[in-house]
């Protein structure tokens, strides 16, 4: 069977249009017009003062922390349920990761854990340089807690917000919620450039810092004069025209992923052992993947057990983040937390999201888990199928 994708690309004809508009311009080094156009709109979009276009949201994080100075002998508090970026971007700046667990009630890091650590590390004289607070799945970490808390300790909070565009939360947009956001345009984010990133920040000293180092450092001369080392982030004038074109339609990819959530919901609302992402308090989640918990004890089976049934009919499936303290390149990183996500990750699986994704192929996943399940099963028409 065709095989279905965890979160396709979901481009149009308006992509293409400004794609061609751009290459027949001739402007196709990084930089040009759809590169402004790009930034000036998304700021527009999300209700922030100064933009970045960038070529990945690694880059974004990377030249974050290097606004904030963080170097040899700094520690940076990261969530620890997260893609390796966000960790990746401390150790090359020099710093050390210290990694948080999620919440009891979200799963999302703990501003609890994080005002405990920021406490243990005032006691010791050595407070953290920074705080990446990871927006999961689109769900929208504590902004309102973790802004008080370390406005208290003078932390500054960075807004991994790779995989929440769209998403809001306490009225704002993600992206918006800490002292500098992050975005990816990843070619499975709900919006793509194919690859790029954008970070986003009302202050404009930060983002034309950001400009500049992400432009090789040029100082202002006719000839090349460096003074700083820097990076060839800049996103280019092609990817930002098909950025354009999918900004455009964020808000029906957003619509189209919530409406997928929901029939999953709806699905599986009477199997004993599914359950799904809980929504964070003041969120409303874009919903870039639809999450579920698999109960092996109340499912009958696991979560791999899950993924292996969807793989075999051609169907990508893939666990949750395994959290960075548990990988091996993290080995000896300080973890603060129970280990809450150390669950998430043996019992969550991501299932088939993509915007573009048809209802039948929808019910292809859903029988499938209910078929795994053994149950009589509802497909997500609303039709009933006995079991053979």
């Amino acid at each position: 069977m065709e095989r279905l994708y965890l979160s396709p690309p979901h481009m149009g004809h308006l992509e293409r249009d400004l794609l061609l508009d751009a290459f027949d311009s001739n402007w196709i080094a990084p930089l040009g017009p759809h590169v402004v156009g790009f930034e000036a709109e998304m700021c527009e979009k999300l209700g922030v003062g100064h933009a970045a276009a960038l070529s990945s949201g690694t880059a974004a994080l990377h030249l974050a922390l290097l606004n904030l100075h963080v170097g040899a002998g700094d520690t940076v508090l990261v969530s620890s349920l997260t893609f390796a970026a966000t960790a990746n971007t401390v150790i090359y700046c020099g710093a050390e990761p210290v990694f948080i667990d999620t919440a009891p009630d979200s799963w999302c890091l703990d501003p609890g854990l994080v005002e405990e650590e920021l406490k243990r590390c005032a006691d010791s004289g050595r407070l953290p340089r920074a705080l990446i607070a990871v927006d999961l799945y689109g769900d929208c970490c504590n902004y309102q807690a973790l802004g008080t808390i370390c406005a208290r300790f003078d932390v500054p909070v960075i807004e991994d917000a790779a995989e929440a565009l769209g998403s809001r939360s306490q009225g704002k947009s993600a992206g918006t919620l800490g002292a500098m956001g992050v975005l990816s345009f990843n070619g499975n984010k709900i919006i793509t450039t194919s690859g790029g990133g954008m970070l986003l920040s009302d202050r404009a000293d930060w983002i034309h810092n950001a400009r500049f180092l992400a432009t090789q450092a040029r100082d202002p001369a006719p000839h090349y004069e460096h003074t700083h080392v820097g990076y060839n982030y800049r996103m280019s004038n092609l990817l930002a025209a098909v950025g354009r074109g999918q900004l455009r339609q964020l808000d029906s990819r957003v619509a189209a992923r919530r409406a997928i959530y929901l029939r999953y919901q709806e699905a599986f609302a009477d199997m004993p052992g599914i359950s799904f992402l809980p929504p964070a308090a003041g969120c409303e989640a874009n919903r870039w993947l639809t999450v579920v918990l698999v109960d092996p004890e109340m499912f009958g089976a696991s979560r791999e057990d899950l993924r292996v049934a969807l793989e075999r009919m051609n169907i990508e499936a893939r666990p949750v983040w395994k959290p960075m303290h548990l990988q091996p390149v993290f080995a000896g990183a300080r973890f603060v937390g129970p280990g809450r996500a150390d669950d998430l990750f043996r019992k969550g699986l991501c299932l088939p999201s993509g915007s573009a994704m048809r209802t039948g192929d929808q019910e292809r996943v859903v029988e499938i888990i209910r078929t795994t399940h053994g149950h009589t099963r509802k497909v997500c028409g609303g039709r009933r199928r006995k079991e053979e």
